[in-house]
């Protein structure tokens, strides 16, 4: 097979999109990297934005914000980032 369609630095890959994060030491960073958190979950990029974020999916000091964000997403009509906040939360 050539190796054109060898993915042999896949797991070194970087995030492909600008998640839009501000400073570490900004206050709203916290914040930011729960939204890109669900945002790269609802097209499949977590593991990507977890990178980028320096959090897991699933981190618990991201949870209020979370809890936020689902209920802006209910409020809005948003299913699909209401599904993905309420895997983060489960």
């Amino acid at each position: 097979m050539s190796r054109a369609f060898l993915r042999d630095d896949a797991e070194g890959e970087m995030p492909r999109r600008n998640y839009d994060l501000p400073p570490r030491d900004d206050p709203g960073y916290d914040r930011a990297a729960a939204r890109a958190l669900l945002e790269a979950a609802r097209v499949g990029e977590t593991q990507l934005a977890e990178r980028a974020t320096g959090y897991y999916w699933g981190e618990p000091l991201l949870r209020g914000y979370v809890e936020e964000m689902l209920v802006a997403a209910e409020t809005a009509g948003d299913d699909r980032l209401e599904q993905v906040a309420r895997r983060y939360l489960a």
